[in-house]
């Protein structure tokens, strides 16, 4: 069972090889579907697993809600473009959720066909879930744990795999002494809506997903238990921040976040400090930045073939195998890791099966890989 990202912990998600399964049971429960589009099928799973995956986390009444949410599934681009543009003065390209007062005229629009659905429906299906069950949600709420879910993606069979997102860090981080304290961002509704509010909003929503303390966790959802569907956001963000204040002093809850977001490094940085640190003879520095890297990407090729290069040199021979392979699934260099498996099994003992190996290196990039190939095979035979 691997974890696709610090986060699923507190999701409390089913994972089986990356991917989510959300159980969410036989047929479509939440959703009714309109247009010409003959993906409904498809988008119904879907959305059915996201509904639970989100509902697994925000715990709400389902009997509170307003069901059935309504998906419109267009298939045409003009035909979207129209439709979203008569509505809102101006396109929105993928998918977009349409919010109205009146429960019966909300629903999700989506261009089955675009090329921009798969970015924008995680976010937009996000949206509509919150707010068939509270109009209004404070800002911070609605945008942070939109971006935090945009990368609960879909495959063509409409199953779910997860990836944390994490695309706002190094613009949270090099915000520094700019970051908007914690109380502007949870009162953003009634006050100035701050700087770069959409990345502070996810930062705020992954510390407390993240951080690690029990108590933030809780208080966090605590606070989902106390919305109300007939107050405002601002309302509603009073009413949360009251809640969160009461049982996480500022002091403390701000430096904390401070210290969450100083610790957090993206993808790249962990790929880089774990080369910088094989480069320099630390492989337990190293291992520990590419395992961390994969905790954010699984299917990331870089990590693994330098994990295996660590076995490798541990002479942990079979483990590096499953590595390089890992490497070679995920999109690595054919000629590259071809040579690796080939000295890997030279190294093991396993001259037949190298004699493959670097046969196959040769052959991808006989301008790297041949005359190198042709010492080795002298050797072993």
């Amino acid at each position: 069972m691997k974890k696709t990202g610090l986060a699923l912990t507190a999701l409390l998600l089913l994972l089986a090889g990356g991917r989510l399964f959300a159980q969410s049971g036989a047929g479509n429960v939440h959703y009714v579907f309109s247009g010409d589009s003959r993906m409904t099928d498809l988008f119904s799973k879907e959305l059915e697993e996201r509904f639970t995956v989100y509902n697994r986390l925000f715990r709400f009444d389902e009997s509170k809600a307003a069901f059935p949410l309504q998906v419109r599934l267009i298939d045409n681009g003009q035909a979207y473009t129209d439709y979203v543009s008569s509505r809102l003065g101006s396109d929105r390209p993928g998918a977009v959720y349409l919010h109205y007062a009146s429960p019966e005229r909300r629903e999700l629009v989506i261009h089955t066909a675009g090329d921009e659905r798969a970015g924008q429906i995680p976010h937009q299906a996000f949206i509509q879930f919150l707010r068939a069950f509270v109009s209004n949600p404070p800002a911070w709420m609605r945008e942070g744990f939109a971006v935090y879910f945009s990368s609960l993606r879909a495959d063509e069979n409409g199953e779910l795999s997860y990836e944390e997102n994490l695309s706002w860090l190094n613009t949270v981080k090099t915000m520094g002494s700019r970051m908007p304290r914690i109380e502007t961002i949870l009162l953003a509704d009634n006050r100035t809506v701050p700087e770069n509010f959409q990345a502070s909003a996810w930062a705020l929503v992954s510390f407390f997903l993240n951080s690690g303390k029990e108590e933030y966790f809780r208080t966090m959802i605590e606070s989902f238990m106390i919305l109300d569907n007939e107050k405002t956001a601002a309302e509603n963000g009073e009413a949360v921040y009251e809640r969160i204040s009461a049982w996480a002093p500022q002091p403390a809850l701000s430096a904390d976040f401070g210290s969450y977001i100083a610790s957090r490094r993206t993808f790249a940085e962990l790929v880089d400090e774990g080369t910088k640190a094989y480069g320099s003879g630390d492989p337990l520095t190293a291992e520990l930045a590419f395992m961390a890297a994969l905790d954010q990407k699984p299917a990331q090729h870089i990590p693994y073939y330098y994990l295996g290069l660590i076995a490798y040199d541990e002479k942990n021979y079979n483990l590096a195998e499953q590595y390089y392979r890992s490497s070679l699934e995920y999109g690595a260099d054919r000629a590259l890791i071809s040579y690796a498996l080939g000295l890997n099994s030279v190294a093991a003992g396993k001259n037949s099966e190298a004699v493959v190996f670097l046969q196959d290196a040769a052959a991808a990039s006989p301008e790297r890989y041949k005359d190198r190939v042709e010492v080795l095979l002298d050797r072993i035979k």
